[in-house]
């Protein structure tokens, strides 16, 4: 059932979402530049010992640097995710999923940007990559917004919750349960 309140929600929780995204992407944008203003590429300095380094290094690639012969695939799938994700925000009603699909559509639209934009060419561009940890690809503000937003959505979905907040049990199979002990409690009051 659709209340005033529920339709206010949808509004807000878009808002939070486009909110987070842009704050996603001024951050890695605004991480980017001062890397490129501070280093050269392949300079490294140790932030925590071994543990964390700023290493400037540039990624036609997917993570790992695979396809690195097909930036222009990676560019459309950008594309494709931040579109998508622009649309299902419509429905969202829960504040954790504007929270998560806002990381997620600003990590895609910050390596979107650099793809789009930056050296060798429109659709072909490197994305500036320069948080190295030990055992993994060196990455940027973009990605880790969203990795944390893919753990958002498994333990959201872990959770039960659905976008417009209500719980997977309240759907489907859940609705007859919800019945059942809905006419157990009339009949036990004698309503």
């Amino acid at each position: 059932m659709t209340t005033p309140d529920t339709v206010a929600a949808r509004p807000r929780r878009y808002l939070i979402l486009l909110l987070v995204a842009v704050a996603a992407v001024l951050a890695d944008l605004a991480t980017k530049q001062w890397v490129l203003s501070t280093f050269s590429e392949g300079e490294s300095v140790d932030v925590i010992g071994g543990l964390l380094q700023f290493t400037l290094v540039y990624n036609t690639g997917a993570a790992f640097s695979m396809g690195t012969d097909h930036t222009w695939v990676f560019t459309g799938i950008a594309i494709v995710v931040v579109g998508v994700i622009a649309y299902i925000g419509l429905r969202v009603r829960n504040v954790w999923w504007a929270l998560t699909l806002g990381l997620m559509m600003g990590g895609a639209a910050g390596n979107l940007m650099d793809r789009l934009f930056r050296d060798p060419a429109p659709f072909h561009g490197a994305v500036v990559d320069f948080i190295r940890v030990p055992y993994w690809p060196v990455f940027n503000i973009a990605d880790s917004c969203v990795v944390v937003g893919a753990c958002l959505v498994v333990l959201l979905t872990f959770k039960g919750v659905n976008l417009d907040g209500s719980l997977a049990t309240e759907d489907g199979d859940g609705a007859a349960d919800r019945a059942d002990r809905d006419e157990d409690t009339d009949e036990g009051t004698g309503q």
